[in-house]
């Protein structure tokens, strides 16, 4: 069994948000708070879909079932929610990779560990006699 299940009170706040987005139809949902276990595993040991346990069903339903979530709006509605109520502190933030600059020199930019190399190579080229 996987550590650090959500408690019996985290679930009844992720609930009320589950519940309140609405599939279109189909099969009724199977259990939403093992898919949600599933998916915070995901977050908090940053594997990758395919290594989630099987104690959380199977991997490829764990990501449909996120993937509707977020197209519904789920995750901003539970943090617009958190933010209002105060309940998590403001020195909390969440990193997104879409945020953080990568170094000039990673992002393309002219010069750097190419010019050297060039030039490296035109001394080495040089004609040695007259």
């Amino acid at each position: 069994m996987a550590r650090a299940l959500m408690s019996d009170e985290e679930w009844s706040f992720y609930e009320a948000f589950i519940l309140a987005i609405r599939g279109r139809g189909g099969r009724p949902a199977n259990d939403h708070r093992r898919v949600l276990d599933g998916i915070f595993w995901i977050a908090r040991t940053g594997a990758g879909w395919r290594d989630l346990p099987e104690e959380f069903g199977r991997w490829h339903s764990v990501y449909q079932q996120f993937r509707r979530w977020t197209l519904a709006g789920l995750w901003e509605m539970m943090l617009d929610v958190l933010n209002e109520s105060g309940a998590v502190p403001d020195t909390v933030h969440m990193i997104d990779s879409t945020i953080i600059r990568a170094h000039h020199q990673a992002a393309g930019a002219k010069g750097g560990h190419k010019d050297k190399v060039l030039a490296a190579q035109k001394v080495a080229l040089r004609r040695r006699s007259t």
